[in-house]
């Protein structure tokens, strides 16, 4: 059987004007059901006429123009308002004259041009209308005529406004959309920018050496292996992250985890730079993004070390606890007199907001006898 769901979802499939001829084919068949004859609006208070022929020609033109309501709102509006015009001077009085009331809330939500004309031409309808029903000896007077017009105001103003809150929810699901698109875009240069800052600079850094290892062919072939591993390792690491534009990806590509800093510590001294690394503890079984938050944390500061301390004695000390995640990098003040926490700071920036994020705490600054130091902690969402 076909749930509810389904069945929604199928019907909304129709094209608009299918899915509107219901309610134009109910109205026409109320129109004529014996029991609601004479019950319909009694603009004038004319004496009801018996129906004849022209009375079909009045519900059909109330009606049925009901269909293409959404789609032509201004032909709509004006079919139904030539039907109830003739239902009133005619005075059938048929239930079809809700007719008209539909087609203004839907010409108010739906028309896009010339609505200021619509409503000035309607109103000139109207009011020619009142004046043929009047020469007819209606007794609806000033006050009746005034009160039914404004109820047919209040009709297309429930059609501004629900046009207005139409407006307002695709607004919203806009700048949604650009919302989420701007933090895909963010997350995609942070994760380009570590990746990409640390493995040209340590393939640069590498290089560097090689210039002064020709006289040394074992030194040479071991740095050029170096070069070679890093470039593959840029890559593997690129594709990974492109993993991110494709939507049939299953898994998550910021995959390296703490448990791959002890690769990216050999690929950082296979570069020249001495470090030394320490870890407490092993990591949580449910970490969320406190792994992949860590792992970025100390390849920024190792590439800095690279880039702005090269040759400096530096420590990496690693501290899982049952609640968050430590990370401490210290650079001494032995290598490059220029060093510094990180350049332009585009990329410690970005941590400081990976951390804030996770609603952990991060610092980088210099140390008073040089150098400089990361430190991090990064809550894990682990139960306490």
């Amino acid at each position: 059987m076909i749930d509810r769901r389904t069945f929604l979802d199928r019907w909304r499939q129709h094209a608009v004007t299918v899915r509107d001829l219901p309610v134009a084919l109910l109205l026409a068949a109320a129109s004529v059901v014996p029991a609601l004859q004479d019950r319909g609006t009694q603009l004038g208070d004319l004496p009801a006429r018996p129906f004849d022929a022209l009375t079909a020609v009045a519900i059909l033109l109330q009606c049925l123009p009901l269909a293409v309501r959404r789609r032509w709102p201004a032909l709509c509006l004006t079919l139904v308002a030539l039907g109830f015009a003739l239902d009133q001077l005619r005075a059938y009085h048929t239930v079809a004259g809700a007719g008209l009331a539909i087609a203004l809330v839907s010409a108010a939500a739906h028309l896009d041009h010339h609505r200021r004309t619509a409503v000035v031409l309607a109103s000139a309808a109207y009011l020619s209308l009142a004046v043929a029903l009047h020469r007819q000896g209606a007794t609806e007077g000033l006050l009746g005529f005034g009160t039914f017009y404004l109820m047919l105001a209040f009709a297309w103003g429930v059609g501004a406004w629900l046009r207005q809150s139409r407006a307002a929810e695709a607004e919203r699901r806009h700048h949604v959309a650009v919302s989420a698109r701007n933090a895909e875009r963010t997350l995609i240069a942070r994760e380009l920018h570590d990746v990409v800052t640390h493995h040209v600079t340590a393939m640069v850094v590498q290089a560097e050496a090689a210039r002064y290892l020709t006289a040394a062919p074992e030194r040479l072939d071991t740095t050029l292996t170096a070069i070679t591993d890093t470039g593959r390792r840029a890559i593997t690491d690129l594709r990974h992250l492109l993993d991110l534009l494709n939507p049939d990806h299953g898994t998550d590509p910021r995959t390296p985890a703490v448990g791959d800093l002890r690769a990216l510590v050999e690929q950082t001294r296979r570069a020249g730079q001495p470090v030394e690394f320490t870890e407490e503890g092993s990591p949580a079984g449910v970490t969320g993004g406190a792994e992949v938050v860590a792992y970025r944390v100390v390849q920024e500061a190792l590439t800095n070390a690279l880039k702005h301390a090269q040759g400096s004695r530096t420590i990496v000390h690693v501290r899982h606890g049952e609640r968050d995640t430590s990370v401490n990098v210290s650079t001494d003040g032995s290598g490059s007199p220029a060093a510094t926490p990180g350049g332009s700071g585009r990329g410690l920036a970005g941590l400081r907001e990976r951390v804030d994020v996770l609603g952990g705490e991060f610092s980088a600054e210099r140390q008073a006898g040089g150098g400089f130091v990361v430190r991090a902690r990064i809550p894990t969402g682990s139960p306490s």
